[in-house]
């Protein structure tokens, strides 16, 4: 089954850590965003594949924007 991960806030995309096909443990950072000058680690809350990332670095994410999907 599929695991979505959505930014909770607006942000930056900082950087973009695990790329597609990366095996994924529940709590492993997928990427990191940046929203007033504060550094947030985004985690998988579930063990998989990393299938599909959705955004890049420098993308501006919205509340609620699809980040990546695990498989």
């Amino acid at each position: 089954m599929a695991h979505e991960i959505h930014a909770e806030m607006v942000a930056s995309v900082l950087t973009v850590v695990a790329g597609e096909g990366d095996s994924l443990a529940e709590g492993d950072t997928v990427v990191i965003l940046e929203s007033m000058k504060m550094e947030i680690p985004v985690l998988t809350e579930a063990d998989g594949t990393l299938t599909r990332v959705a955004v890049r670095a420098g993308d501006v994410v919205q509340e609620h924007d699809l980040i990546a999907v695990v498989e």
